[in-house]
């Protein structure tokens, strides 16, 4: 690490909590990276991130923030323009990246018109749209709620019927929905990690595609850790990934979930500028492959607050 030391890093927050669906996953994603910290000898304190977060900041004396926060409010660039303003030099990416990452509809459009390979989807507003999809698309097909993460609100439809209950589903959540063409092919994912990828995982679960139960609550989820890939493939894919979250605006760390179908082709499905630090979660695994201990993880994606001086 190229840090002088960790009492360099000043006064730290750990903004964690917030008030999205993924309120619960922060709160334990931020308790174990606090926790992190405070063993490396950082002043590092917990915040439970509430309305009244420019008071609890501005009374608290920071000289940094590390963004603990999933989902609205903490990933979409809400949180970045708050720090911006307030001088805080803050973990992850800025506004740009983090609000173009959580909106999947937005993400995908740049990600077509850099010649990135992302699924064919459509735009669901009305049951007419739904029809449309069904017949553009076919099936299998993946309804999601472009700004939720997790996997909040998401639904496989495999046949006529569910599609309208699964349209029902995701309009539970607020904002654009969209159909995705299912990709049929292993899921992965790559985490990246100061502009370095880390070794890819491949995920396995014995539920219809990788949702809510299987990321934080399954014990049969399986996590194949080298992924399987052959050396230069994951090297090509790698470059194809980082490219793909810099394209965004992405930036300090993350993750790019994909899928390969029959044909080695890789499919970009969503990026994510804030992924989970829980015990289930995917960085700490890619990073412990690559021979980085939690700890060092942590100091890490703290480093990447470096550029953003107050």
């Amino acid at each position: 690490m190229n840090h002088t030391g960790n009492s360099d890093y000043g006064k730290v927050a750990v903004l964690m909590g917030g008030w999205s669906a993924e309120r619960e996953i922060s709160l334990q994603s931020g308790a174990a990276v606090l926790a992190a910290l405070q063993q490396a000898g950082i002043d590092a304190h917990g915040i439970d991130v509430g309305r009244d977060i420019t008071a609890v900041l501005g009374a608290g004396d920071y000289s940094r923030a590390l963004i603990m926060l999933h989902g609205r409010g903490g990933e979409d660039g809400a949180m970045q323009g708050l720090l911006e303003v307030m001088g805080l030099p803050y973990t992850g990416s800025g506004i740009l990246g983090s609000a173009l990452a959580m909106d999947k509809l937005r993400c995908k459009q740049v990600w077509a018109a850099e010649g990135f390979p992302t699924p064919e989807f459509r735009v669901l507003e009305t049951e007419q749209d739904c029809a449309d999809a069904l017949a553009q698309l076919g099936l299998p097909l993946i309804i999601k709620p472009a700004s939720e993460g997790s996997s909040i609100g998401m639904s496989k439809v495999e046949v006529e019927d569910e599609m309208l209950p699964a349209f029902k589903t995701a309009r539970e959540c607020e904002g654009v929905i969209i159909a995705e063409k299912w990709i049929t092919g292993d899921e992965y994912t790559a985490a990246i990690l100061n502009r370095r990828v880390l070794p890819m995982i491949r995920l396995e679960t014995d539920r219809k595609f990788y949702d809510y139960v299987a990321k934080y609550e399954s014990d049969d989820t399986r996590y194949i850790c080298p992924c399987g890939l052959g050396e230069s493939v994951e090297r090509e894919i790698g470059s194809i990934m980082l490219n793909a979250f810099e394209a965004i605006d992405a930036s300090g760390w993350g993750r790019v979930d994909f899928m390969l179908d029959a044909d080695q082709q890789p499919w970009l499905i969503e990026a994510n500028t804030v992924p989970g630090m829980t015990g289930h979660s995917l960085v700490p695994m890619a990073a412990k492959q690559a021979g980085i201990e939690f700890n060092e993880l942590v100091i890490e994606i703290l480093r990447s607050s470096d550029g953003r001086q107050a």
